[in-house]
């Protein structure tokens, strides 16, 4: 008896690059950015750090929503959009017994590091604001939001949050225990992330470099982003349109260091066999690699000393933070939607900006778009703290 797959029906996402699937399909088919200046966080640094920052305001944004409260966390706002353009395109926008796998590492610090500074200038505040604060807050926002009566879960495993999400949802699908499972995530940018990472020294004052020699360090970005699940058994009984295969899923923890990946990217390396053993695929059976690529010294040196480690010959291999920052909890869900639109146009994204390949690797990267047969790609996200996470998705 065949083994029942893991599909995607639906597709929602909301980044730098624009509002929906169409307005990010053509970015990357353009080798179009949307990295830029700050203009809508204030602070200090808005001159000094480019960023992924999508240029809607908070009004703005839940003035699009059924909210009213001037406490809903930006990512939860964001998340809004691309969750209903999921929904629609897997016909489901009115049912309502959907897991939420959502991921965030922001949560509603945004609301609270607001409601800080208004009191410590001597303004009276309303405490009530800081129920958001935490990552739980904003998946029970969105689960009481849309009426979901599924389950509800909040991950939150630094950089591989969503695709944690998306890995434990297909996991959940294939034992039956989830239906419908609505996967994914939003980081909005905030005060608190860039002066951390900048603390960290490894944000780039310019354009970031990722898998290239010339790297710096990465730009930050927001986005939200979300995939819906099911069964091929369940997509096929209700007509549903398939648009690609959650193939393969791998975890893993180095505990190397709190902030940085070992040099031989040992966790990376057991993450990308574990989703290959999990697919029942060999290394050269990959069309193409969307790395975590964030453009950081250690990151890009170990991502790739991994890589070679698995793929004697690598297939093409990119980093599409390039076009949109670094989005955090979001990017794994970000770049899983990158990479089922690499399988459904024969398109593989580039490393925008790319031109010398890193020292000591045996392959390079590429900086223009351009098409070729994808079967099967991998796409890596890597966490601080060691969390390792590899899915693979298929062509439908």
């Amino acid at each position: 008896m065949a083994k029942n797959r893991v599909v995607i029906t639906g597709m929602g996402i909301y980044s730098p690059l624009g509002k929906g699937l169409v307005a990010n399909h053509t970015s990357l088919y353009e080798n179009r950015h949307g990295i830029s200046n700050i203009s809508i966080l204030q602070t200090r640094l808005s001159d000094i750090l480019p960023a992924g920052e999508i240029k809607c305001s908070n009004d703005e944004l839940r003035a699009g929503t059924r909210f009213t409260s001037n406490y809903i966390p930006r990512s939860v706002l964001l998340s809004t959009f691309a969750i209903e353009e999921a929904l629609d395109q897997a016909g489901l926008l009115t049912h309502k017994n959907i897991d939420l796998y959502y991921a965030t590492t922001v949560g509603g610090i945004d609301i609270s590091e607001n409601l800080v500074e208004s009191r410590l200038q001597g303004n009276e505040v309303d405490y009530a604001g800081f129920q958001y604060h935490d990552c739980g807050a904003s998946s029970s926002l969105l689960g009481d939001y849309y009426g979901f009566t599924g389950r509800r879960y909040a991950i939150s495993t630094a950089c591989s949050s969503s695709a944690n999400c998306i890995g434990k949802a297909a996991q959940d699908i294939l034992t039956g225990k989830s239906m419908y499972a609505l996967a994914g995530g939003a980081d909005a940018l905030c005060r608190f992330t860039l002066n951390g990472f900048n603390s960290l020294m490894i944000l780039d004052k310019d354009l970031s470099n990722p898998m290239d020699n010339r790297r710096r360090g990465l730009n930050l970005g927001e986005a939200a982003a979300f995939l819906i699940l099911e069964s091929e058994t369940n997509a096929i009984e209700r007509g549903a349109t398939i648009l690609g295969y959650v193939s393969g899923y791998g975890n893993t923890n180095d505990s190397h260091h709190q902030t940085a990946s070992s040099e031989v990217g040992i966790g990376a390396q057991l993450a990308m066999c574990a989703a290959l053993k999990d697919a029942g695929l060999q290394p050269k059976d990959i069309s193409y690699i969307n790395a975590h690529g964030t453009g950081t010294i250690n990151n890009d040196l170990s991502e790739g000393n991994a890589v070679q480690e698995v793929f004697e010959k690598v297939p093409p291999i990119a980093s599409t933070k390039s076009y949109t920052g670094h989005t955090l909890a979001a990017s794994g869900s970000v770049e899983a939607i990158f990479s089922v639109l690499s399988l459904q146009y024969d398109e593989v994204y580039p490393s925008l900006r790319f031109g010398e390949a890193i020292e000591g690797h045996r392959f390079a990267s590429f900086s223009e778009c351009y098409s070729t047969e994808v079967q099967h790609v991998l796409s890596n996200a890597l966490g601080f703290g060691g969390n390792c996470s590899s899915l693979i998705f298929s062509k439908a």
